[in-house]
C-alpha cells in the first residue's frame, strides 16, 4: 500500500492536491470517480462528500485530510526534505497568503461568478470586501515578489498559484502583468507539468 490514498474527480480542485503530491514527491495511490459514481462509503471518509480528500496511512492508523489548502500544507509538513515549508522569516507571508487565497480570494471569485451582490455597507461582514479589493491586495504583493514567500517557491504557491492558473484560464481573474508572470513561473515547474498531464488525460477520458 502506498503512503497516501488520493480521492479525486477529473475536473475538480483535486488538481491542486495532485500538484502538491508531486511537489512533495509523495507515494500515493489514486481513486478516481465522477460525481454520479462516488463510492457508497466515501461519505464515511469525507462527510462533505467532496474532493480532494487525502488519506495518510500512518503506521497502524489513518489520517484523513480534506480542503485543498490543508492538504497542501500537510504534504509539505510530512515531506520536509522537499523544501516546501517556510523558514522562520517566511512563515508570516506563507500563512497570510495561503489563508487569504483559501478564504477571501476564493470567496470573492465565487461570489462574482454567482452574481452575488454584497451591499457596500456590508462589505466588511462578507469577509472578502469585493473581488477588486482582494485582487488588488494580491497584485500589490506579486508586483514586488516572485512568490508567496518572496523569491522562493513554497507549498503555499501550489494553492495560491492554482487560484491564478484557473482564474486566468477561465477569465474570472484579469490577465494583469503581475498575475500572468506569476502563473508562468508556477506552471514552469516540472511537478506542475507532471501532475497536469495526469489530470489532462483523466479529463479527456471523462469527456
Amino acid at each position: 500500500m502506498a503512503d497516501f490514498t488520493f480521492y479525486t474527480v477529473a475536473m475538480s480542485r483535486g488538481q491542486i492536491a495532485r500538484w502538491a503530491l508531486h511537489e512533495a514527491g509523495a507515494d500515493y495511490d489514486q481513486v478516481v470517480f465522477d460525481w454520479a459514481t462516488r463510492p457508497d462509503d466515501f461519505v464515511n471518509i469525507n462527510p462533505m462528500n467532496k474532493v480532494p480528500t487525502l488519506v495518510h496511512h500512518h503506521g497502524d492508523h489513518d489520517h484523513v485530510v480534506t480542503e485543498a489548502a490543508a492538504i497542501c500544507h500537510y504534504l509539505a509538513e510530512t515531506h520536509p526534505d522537499a523544501g516546501l515549508l517556510p523558514d522562520a522569516h517566511e512563515s508570516a507571508a506563507y500563512f497570510r497568503w495561503l489563508f487569504f487565497a483559501a478564504g477571501p480570494l476564493e470567496q470573492a471569485v465565487i461570489a462574482k461568478a454567482m452574481d452575488w451582490e454584497v451591499p457596500p455597507e456590508r462589505a466588511g461582514m462578507a469577509g472578502f470586501g469585493s473581488l477588486d479589493l482582494a485582487l488588488s491586495a494580491m497584485e500589490g504583493w506579486l508586483c514586488d515578489n516572485d512568490y508567496v514567500c518572496g523569491e522562493r517557491f513554497t507549498m503555499a504557491d501550489v494553492y495560491v498559484g492554482s487560484q491564478f492558473i484557473w482564474g486566468l484560464r477561465f477569465g474570472s481573474i484579469p490577465d494583469t502583468p503581475a498575475f500572468k508572470a506569476y502563473v508562468e513561473r508556477c506552471t514552469a515547474r516540472p511537478a506542475y507539468s507532471e501532475a497536469n498531464a495526469i489530470d489532462a488525460k483523466l479529463i479527456e477520458e471523462a469527456s
